[in-house]
């Protein structure tokens, strides 16, 4: 066959020859992406699996035994490990007198079992069979081997406010016969033989033994045989499957630090059952049976506002059970006090008075409306929002400042997220609510219809940001003071959430910053510049509060100390026992703060998981239900990252590079249908080339139409939903 002009390869069309162009094109921009150091983040890269921590069934099974711990008569300790054998305690009865050889009696029989990593639950034990007189067994836990001993590192007898039921050990009469007990909250004969129930612990103690108190049912010898120790995992069980969002960069420990806050938040979601809270008296009817977020998973186990400011974040980005936090905070409005006021917590039936957690209740309902779009139940407590800012917050606002003042309209006995004793105007109350009114602002434009009351929290916003500027702003310290009365001090709470509610300007942020880093810890950054409140305040570091200060820097963009405060907090607390869940707070040299007492796995010190999603991986909601968002990575010192962020309408997936040889940075997304927003790059300068699928937005200038802009080192361009990929050359 003759070639007619037609076909002729050297005479192609005009338009094959453009779309040949473009393939070549596109190829410059995509083959970067193929020789990355990850996969493109919409790739099915599973990658990320590896990080994942927790068990991958409900049933957990010991993983070592502390042969150092192991002492008295104890035969084949391994067969618990290697179902090889049964483990056998023995205890011969003392004679009468007793007459031992050495003047004392042989050592209790006792084997300390290490699961490996923090876990919560219900206990197990099965035992193959006991001698007839009823031998006891006492169990003890301990998140941490600095406080194993024969007293659980938290027992709610400790609690004034929980029961006594237990000496600090559970306790059980093995009966002859095999039998599969499960630690069960209560008493087998009246008030004795008692156990505790569920336990959050990494190390679980077994002795034969028994206390004077509880016989006759049980006694101190005898010999005791164990099949098999497990352990019924109750929360969130975090598997491949359950993740719903992921992140994973260059640097490995980041990475395993989102990861490990994804496992204590799910150590902290959980059924509400009534013998399982902490304290007690925290049962509420309107919750029993509901899934919830609890505070701590040993301890502090009632759901509070507060706490849910961090691990309902956590929470919507990596499993989709919203409910968890929609369970509490809905029930919580549903307590609301006549005069506006919104209960922390269940606990003293809706009565413990906090001044600040109102207005978590307020963040909260904006973080679930934002991250979730549930707009039925923003609809149904819209007036809820309007009482606590119209009614109770007005009611103890000092009239001559506009500031927050607990001395005024009967509050000055409120405490807060740590019960710390100040009084009068205090720079954290006040920038919460700033950062309150200005969510809460928002809320009212998405719903529409409330335009009047965006209008007034927008101006009450900037009247009490100008309020704390002229009242609470230290010129001398270039920081904000904690309070106006009483010894000279600066808080981190304060100062942290004063950035984040725009009430600073950036010369006051980069100073009150630079204040803050001046005091700086090897294991992260005290909550107070000195001890006048407090004994050890000026060591004593909260993740909670760290969390607003780690977005202030991000926000400021001084990613380098952000991440430099991220590495050495929760660093700390993977390289101390008990190693990857992340405590309550940290005290003096590096101490868990409250002792024993502590939670080594608590929600609100995750937040190290969504900085790291909205910083690093740059993706943050701006509308509903991420109708619309922002794309804005701060990388610092990282030089990839790659993730899902989980939405309504479909994962946002997110890969960007700053390590490519033949560009600057590249950023793929894939943007999920009915959805849009704004994707800014970092650029060397003004005069950096950036391309949008090819198609150059900018060179020093906007191209036309294409919306570009320049500030503060990043051009932006707004993107629609399907895939893209933005170049800076």
């Amino acid at each position: 066959m003759v070639l007619g002009r037609e076909t002729d390869p050297t005479h192609l069309s005009l338009t094959l020859r453009m779309a040949l162009l473009l393939f070549v094109c596109l190829s410059l921009f995509w083959l970067p992406l193929l020789a990355s150091p990850a996969a493109t983040a919409d790739s099915g890269s599973d990658s990320w699996q590896q990080y994942i921590r927790g068990p991958s069934t409900n049933i957990v099974y010991p993983v070592q035994i502390l042969s150092n711990y192991t002492t008295g008569n104890v035969t084949n300790p391994e067969g618990l490990l290697q179902q090889d054998g049964s483990t056998i305690l023995s205890r011969a009865q003392p004679s009468t007198p007793p007459s031992w050889p050495t003047g004392t009696p042989p050592a209790v029989p006792t084997i300390v079992l290490d699961f490996g990593i923090n876990v919560v639950g219900f206990p197990r034990i099965s035992f193959g069979g006991a001698s007839s007189n009823s031998p006891g067994v006492r169990l003890a836990f301990s998140e941490t081997t600095t406080y194993l001993t024969e007293t659980s590192d938290f027992t709610r007898s400790d609690n004034v406010l929980g029961d006594t039921i237990t000496p600090g050990s559970d306790q059980f009469a093995v009966p002859a016969e095999p039998y599969l007990w499960t630690d069960t909250h209560g008493c087998l004969y009246g008030d004795q033989v008692c156990a505790d129930g569920l336990h959050g612990f990494r190390y679980m103690r077994i002795s034969l033994d028994a206390l004077a108190s509880d016989s006759p049912y049980t006694e101190a010898y005898g010999e005791v045989v164990i099949d098999s120790v497990s352990l019924n995992y109750t929360a969130f069980l975090g598997t491949p499957d359950t993740f719903t969002g992921w992140f994973e960069c260059s640097d490995a420990e980041l990475s395993q630090m989102w990861f490990d806050a994804a496992y204590t938040n799910d150590m902290v979601i959980d059924t509400f059952r009534v013998n399982d809270t902490d304290p007690r008296g925290a049962a509420s009817p309107s919750l029993i049976g509901k899934l919830v977020i609890f505070d701590g998973a040993k301890r502090d186990r009632d759901p509070y506002v507060g706490d849910l400011a961090v691990s309902a974040r956590t929470l919507y980005l990596t499993h989709n059970v919203p409910e968890a936090s929609v369970n509490v905070i809905a029930d919580l409005a549903d307590h609301q006090r006549a005069d506006g006021w919104i209960p922390p917590a269940s606990i003293n039936n809706y009565t413990l008075p906090l001044f600040d957690y109102p207005l978590y209740w307020v963040v909260c309902s904006y973080d679930l409306f934002v991250y979730t779009g549930d707009s039925a139940y923003m609809q149904k407590y819209y007036s809820t929002l309007q009482r606590v800012l119209n009614d109770w917050y007005p009611s103890v606002t000092n009239s001559t400042t506009s500031l927050l003042d607990k001395d005024d309209g009967g509050a000055s006995g409120y405490g807060d997220y740590a019960f710390l004793p100040r009084s009068g105007t205090i720079t954290y109350y006040n920038a919460l609510y700033v950062l309150a009114l200005k969510n809460a602002a928002s809320i009212a434009t998405f719903l529409g219809g409330h335009e009047s009351d965006a209008a007034d929290w927008t101006q009450r916003a900037e009247t009490v940001s100008a309020a704390i500027n002229k009242y609470l702003w230290d010129n001398s310290s270039g920081a904000y003071l904690d309070s106006l009365s009483g010894i000279v001090s600066h808080a981190q709470d304060g100062n942290s959430i004063s950035v984040l509610a725009a009430v600073s300007s950036p010369s006051q942020t980069t100073a009150l910053l630079s204040y803050l880093d001046s005091h700086a810890l090897p294991y992260g950054n005290p909550f107070y510049d000195n001890d006048s409140l407090g004994a050890g305040f000026s060591e004593r570091v909260y993740a909670f509060i760290s969390y607003f200060e780690i977005q202030a820097r991000f926000l400021s963009g001084s990613a380098a100390t952000a991440l430099d405060q991220i590495r050495r907090m929760y660093g700390w607390m993977t390289s101390h026992d008990p190693t990857v869940t992340f405590w309550e707070g940290i005290g003096t040299d590096g101490s868990m703060y409250e002792g024993a007492y502590t939670s080594a796995a608590h929600g609100w010190s995750t937040g190290v998981l969504p900085a790291l999603t909205n910083f690093v991986l740059g993706a943050i909601p701006t509308g509903p239900g991420f109708q619309t968002w922002t794309i804005k990575p701060i990388p610092g010192d990282v030089t990839w990252a790659q993730g899902v962020v989980p939405t309504p309408n479909g994962p946002l997936s997110i890969y960007w590079t700053a390590e490519n040889s033949s560009s600057l940075f590249i950023l793929q997304v894939q943007v999920p249908a009915g959805t849009q927003g704004d994707v800014s790059v970092p650029v060397s300068n003004i005069s950096s080339e950036v391309t949008v699928d090819g198609n150059q937005v900018w060179n020093g200038k906007a191209e036309q139409g294409s919306g570009a802009s320049f500030a503060d080192g990043y051009v932006t361009v707004p993107v629609q939903s399907g895939a893209h990929v933005i170049n800076v050359n």
